[in-house]
C-alpha cells in the first residue's frame, strides 16, 4: 500500500469522462448528509455545512451529487450558496423522482409533468442555466418508463440538462432507458459489504458508464475492536473508512465514490483515501473480508 500527499488530494482518485465530455474527479462528495435528522430540514450546523462545500473544492473535489429530495431542497441551496459562481471545473448532479412526506419518508413520484417542475425548480435554486447529470431518483411502477426517461429526453433536447442518470436500477432497465435517450450514469446501492449490484457494476464498467455507489462507507460489523477491516486499517496506519473507499476505487475505473459527511474533518479523511494505492493482494484481502 502507497500514499501520496498533495494540497488537492481528491486528484489522486483519477478523472472519468462523464457521458464522454465531462471530465470530472473521480472521488466525489454526496450531500445528502448536509440536511437534519432523517435527511429533512436544515443541517444542525449551517456554517459548517458551507464549510464542507467549499472544503471539498480547495481538497480537488469536482463532482457534487445531490437531489431535490434531500431536505427537501436543503441540499441544492446549500450547494448554491456555497459555490456560486461555480469554477468551470465544478460538476454538480442532482436528481428528480422521490418525494418527501416526513423525516426517513421516501415516495417515487415519476410522472413527467412532476419531472419537469422539478428539473425547472433546481435550475433556479441551483442557479445555473443547465443541469450536467440529472438522474431519475427512483422509477415509479406506477408510470411508464418511456414516459419518465422520454421527460427527461425532452429536457436534454430543450438544453434544460446535459446528460441523463438512473438511480437503483437493473441492467434489464438500464437497457430499455437507453432506447430512449443516452444513459451516462447509474447510481446503486454498493459498498465493502453489499455488493447486490454487482452485476449492473460489471456491465457498467464494460460500457463505460459511471457508477455511483450510494452509501459508499457502509461497512457493518466489519468495523469496531478486533474486527477484520479495523486490523487492516490499523495495520496499515489508515482509517477504515479510508480502506473502504480505496476498495472501491480500486474495483472499476467507472466507479465513483460520494462518500458525505457534514464535518470538515470527516471530510478530509474521506478524501485522504483517495491517495491510498491497494496491491493485489490488500485488494483481495478486503475483498475477502467483506463477503
Amino acid at each position: 500500500m502507497t500514499t501520496s500527499t498533495t494540497s488537492r488530494p481528491a486528484d489522486a482518485s483519477g478523472t472519468f469522462l462523464l457521458g464522454g465530455d465531462l471530465q470530472i474527479t473521480r472521488l466525489g462528495y454526496g450531500t445528502m448528509q448536509l440536511p437534519g435528522e432523517g435527511v429533512w430540514g436544515p443541517p444542525r450546523d449551517r456554517d459548517e455545512a458551507i464549510r464542507v462545500l467549499r472544503r471539498s473544492v480547495e481538497l480537488g473535489v469536482t463532482f457534487f451529487d445531490t437531489a431535490d429530495s434531500y431536505g427537501p431542497e436543503v441540499a441544492e441551496d446549500l450547494l448554491a450558496e456555497a459555490l456560486r459562481p461555480y469554477a468551470d471545473d465544478i460538476v454538480i448532479a442532482t436528481k428528480a423522482g422521490l418525494t418527501r412526506q416526513g423525516p426517513g419518508q421516501w415516495t417515487p413520484v415519476g410522472r413527467p409533468a412532476y419531472l419537469r417542475q422539478q428539473a425547472e425548480l433546481s435550475l433556479r435554486r441551483l442557479g445555473v442555466d443547465r443541469i450536467d447529470l440529472f438522474q431519475l431518483h427512483r422509477i415509479d411502477p406506477d408510470v411508464a418508463l418511456e414516459d419518465q426517461v422520454g421527460e427527461l429526453k425532452a429536457l436534454q433536447d430543450e438544453g434544460k440538462i446535459r446528460h441523463i442518470g438512473l438511480s437503483q436500477v437493473s441492467v434489464e432497465e438500464v437497457t430499455r432507458a437507453q432506447k430512449i435517450a443516452p444513459i451516462v450514469s447509474v447510481q446503486n446501492l454498493f459498498n465493502l459489504t453489499d455488493r447486490s449490484s454487482e452485476e449492473l457494476l460489471d456491465w457498467s464498467t464494460e460500457q463505460n458508464i459511471g457508477f455511483i455507489p450510494w452509501f459508499p462507507l457502509a461497512t457493518g460489523k466489519l468495523t469496531g475492536e478486533g474486527s477484520p477491516l479495523t486490523e487492516l486499517a490499523q495495520r496499515h496506519g489508515v482509517s477504515a473508512s479510508q480502506l473502504a473507499l480505496a476498495w472501491l476505487l480500486r474495483r472499476s475505473p467507472v466507479m465513483l465514490p460520494i462518500p458525505g459527511t457534514s464535518s470538515v474533518s470527516h471530510l478530509e479523511d474521506n478524501v485522504a483515501a483517495a491517495s491510498i494505492e491497494l496491491s493485489d493482494e490488500e485488494f483481495a484481502e478486503l475483498s475477502a473480508v467483506g463477503v
